[in-house]
């Protein structure tokens, strides 16, 4: 190989190794926010949705998009709405708005984003190659980010029903239904909460059954990109 091309070669690859870094620290700071949007809504004593939880959680979105390198019409789509969406549970709470009249505006507005977020992740990793930090962090994310979401599924379930989510044995609140969707996604299964409507009961199963798969082609994925990549180096 002449020596201009082996320079060559080594600056791309220098190139994209420095950008699976930048990549692992956007990941990383993705997982630090949504530590703390897991913080702050598990000490929510109610099943109302703290606004300043909120953000945190729309500032974790936002990171999504940023890391995962969306389109910049998307990012800047994406940046307004969760900005107007922010600005709007701040404004109603300093007027001391409550009650299902915030409660289930956010509560949904969790939903969504916690749907797309994941989601986001994944077809910027479904395409990558080699089994790096950056692959690791992206799993782990979207990993939890679907466990909040179901987490906010049951949120919504028990905004708009007449009937505690988990009995009038349990305290229904926040805290415990994240606690509740995580131990469902791992199929861990204490038996301490229990969803007592069909419903949740429902929704409980198919959590389950999309932990278990997210587990199955996470894993595949990264295997079969390292594999990709052994195989990539050994050819050259």
């Amino acid at each position: 190989m002449p020596l201009t091309e082996a320079v060559d070669e080594q600056h791309v690859r220098g190139r994209l190794g420095r950008r699976w870094d930048d990549r692992a620290l956007g990941y990383g700071i993705v997982l630090i926010l949504l530590i703390v949007s897991y913080g702050l809504c598990a000490i929510q004593p109610s099943t109302d949705p703290s606004p300043w939880a909120f953000l945190p959680m729309l500032a974790t979105v936002a990171m999504v998009f940023h890391v995962t390198r969306a389109r910049r019409m998307v990012q800047r789509v994406s940046w307004v709405v969760l900005s107007v969406a922010g600005v709007t549970a701040v404004i109603a709470d300093l007027f001391g708005l409550e009650g299902p009249l915030l409660a289930i505006p956010l509560s949904a507005a969790s939903m969504i984003a916690l749907l797309v977020a994941p989601w986001v992740v994944i077809a910027h990793q479904v395409t990558r190659r080699g089994l790096n930090l950056e692959a690791l962090l992206a799993a782990i994310t979207a990993y939890i980010l679907v466990g909040m979401f179901f987490a906010f599924v049951y949120n919504l379930m028990s905004q708009i029903s007449v009937d505690p989510l988990f009995g009038e044995a349990s305290l229904d609140s926040l805290g415990n239904q994240l606690f509740f969707s995580f131990t469902a996604l791992t199929t861990t299964g204490y038996g301490n909460l229990v969803p007592v409507g069909t419903g949740g009961q429902a929704v409980a199963i198919a959590e389950g059954i999309t932990g278990q798969l997210f587990l199955i082609t996470a894993v595949a994925r990264i295997m079969r990109g390292a594999s990709a990549k052994r195989a990539t180096t050994s050819d050259a």
